[in-house]
Formats: C-alpha cells, structure tokens, sequence
C-alpha cells in the first residue's frame, strides 16, 4: 500500500520512536489521530464503548507492528488498516454484534448494542477527519449493521473516507474486484435502508442544527417537564418510529401508540412526573437529555437522553437510550 507523498514528519517521527523503543515519542504521535480513529470504529460497530476499546487495540497493534511501518503509506492510512482489521476481527468472535436480517419491520430496533456518540468527542476539523452529519447520524450507524462485515468495512472505506479500490484491497487482502463487487452490493443495501436521505457519504461538509430543529427541541423540553402529551402529540409525527435502546421490547411505529406506551409503561405519572430537560446534541442530531427528580430527592436525576430525527417542524424518529452511568456522555449527573 503506497501513496503518492514523500515520507511526512509524522512518518518520519514515528519511525524514529520504533527504532529507539521511545513509548512517549509513539504516543504523542499517535494520539493526534485518536478521536478520528475512534469515529472509524465507532462506525464500524455502532457501539461508543467498544469503539474506545477498539481505539486502544489499534493503538498496542500499532506498537507491536512498529519495525514493519515503513513510511511508504501515511502513518494515518496505516492507522486506519489496522483499526479497520481489529474491529473486524472483534466483530468476527461476538455472536452479539452479528448483522440483522435487512427484512424485519423496523430493523432499527434489533440493533440493541447502539450507542449514541458524543458531539465532543468528535474530531475538532471535520474536513479534515470526514465527519459528515450524514455520516454519524443514527440511522445511517444502523444502516451500516445491515451490511456483512467484509462489505462493511469496503463501504466505509471507499464512500465515506474516499480510499481508491486499490488501497482498500491492500487493507483487507482482497483484490480490486471483490472491492468493487462488494461496494455495489453495499451501496444496494444502504439506499434500501435509508431512502429518504441524502446518499452522497463522501461530502465532508458539515451542517449545524437548523432553527426549526433547535426550536421542535425547547418545544419537546417545554412539552416534557409540564407533562403535556398533547403538546407532545403535536410534535410527533403519525408514523413516528421510537426505540428506547438497548430494551428489545420497546420498538413502536405511530405517534398514538408510542405515546400510550410511555404512559402505560409509568412515565407522567405519580414519581416519573417530576422532569426537567436540558437541549444537547449527540451524533450531530438535536437532543434532550431527561432528568427525574424522585419523591423526596432534592436533585434532578440524569434518566436517560432522547435523540431526535426531525422532517418538516415534526419528529419522525425518537431514540431513547439509558443516560446512567455514562460519563462519557459528558451531561452532569443531576440538576
């Protein structure tokens, strides 16, 4: 795997570490590319924690294959090959984390191991690192599960971070032609996932919240802590899809009935009753996370955050996911 560049100051530091054994010289330089690397995996597995897991694998393969990167590629297309094989290679050993029939219903919903990925964990320049908004959001992450493993890692490689069909062949050992047969079935499959979206992945440009988000946001936090379901029936459009992740019973389509599951299910009633809401945003979307105050506690307590894909002024899909023991969230705790 070669690159049409002359050897660069990373490559050549890098080398320099290897050869002198130097673990800080090796850490400082490759901690430059952690948080890019960790959106890589963090696409390849749809799971925040195992993507920090997979981050520091690459890190201690990379160390442990340092005599055999010779600056022929950039240090981080080097990277990339190796974070890409070790989240493959703990895909291939979790019965878990296997891809879900592209057939059911709602195949959102049997992706039970999603995370949602912190905004602030994301890489500072996302020209530079490809962290389109298209590219993180929720449901294209789970639309990426829908793909066997091989394709996935093709995909990701060739329309998201851009590599030519020869670079990612040299990475996982495939020729050029199984490249490009499994690009086309994963593009296939990716256009049946997500029909309603925009499908060019390899734009870098980002976009930030509209106002009309930021404004569906207050009023679902407004909607929320008054315990008003009509307000929130009016924000939710009919087809609604909401999950409430990793709970394999919660899937609902319909604004009427995800609306009497929350009811039935405890929330605004006496002791889920008491919330107050701060806007955020996790994986680029428009978020809230929920806190509850139990009788007799004097602080609002993080219950759990709720992810939102709004189309028109009106909430399509609503992600619920734990927010309790998560740090990494970086929400406070209580209120």
């Amino acid at each position: 795997m070669t690159d049409a560049r002359p050897l660069g100051a990373d490559e050549a530091t890098f080398i320099a570490a290897a050869r002198s054994g130097d673990t800080a010289r090796f850490a400082l330089i490759t901690e430059r590319h952690r948080r890019e690397l960790q959106v890589h995996c963090y696409r390849m597995l749809a799971n925040y924690e195992d993507a920090q897991d997979m981050t520091q694998e690459t890190f201690l393969r990379a160390w442990n294959k340092r005599e055999s990167f010779k600056g022929h590629a950039a240090l981080r297309t080097w990277l990339y090959r190796i974070a890409t094989n070790a989240c493959l290679d703990f895909l291939e050993k979790r019965n878990d984390r296997t891809p879900v029939p592209s057939g059911l219903p709602d195949p959102g919903s049997e992706v039970l191991y999603l995370q949602p990925y912190p905004d602030r964990m994301l890489p500072a320049d996302p020209e530079e690192s490809v962290v389109a908004r298209e590219t993180i959001e929720l449901a294209f992450i789970v639309a990426v599960q829908h793909l066997p493993l091989r394709q996935r890692a093709v995909f990701i490689l060739r329309d998201v971070l851009g590599w030519p069909a020869s670079k990612v062949a040299d990475a996982l050992e495939l020729t050029v032609a199984s490249v490009t047969s499994a690009l086309q079935r994963a593009r296939v499959t990716m256009r049946e996932q997500l029909p309603d979206r925009r499908l060019d992945w390899r734009s870098p440009a980002t976009r930030e919240l509209s106002k009309d988000e930021r404004g569906v946001v207050k009023s679902y936090i407004d909607a929320h802590e008054r315990n008003d379901l009509d307000g929130l029936m009016a924000l939710l459009r009919n087809d609604l899809r909401f999950a409430m992740l990793p709970d394999p019973g919660t899937s609902i389509t319909g604004a009427g009935d995800a609306v009497d599951g929350w009811v039935s299910g405890g929330l605004f009633q006496p002791g889920y009753d008491d919330w107050r809401c701060i806007a955020t945003t996790v994986n680029r979307m428009p978020a809230a996370a929920l806190y509850l105050r139990a009788l007799g506690d004097p602080e609002y307590r993080l219950f759990n955050i709720a992810v939102l894909h709004i189309v028109d002024g009106k909430i399509a899909e609503l992600t619920g996911f734990d927010a309790t023991d998560k740090p990494w969230l970086g929400l406070p705790p209580t209120l």
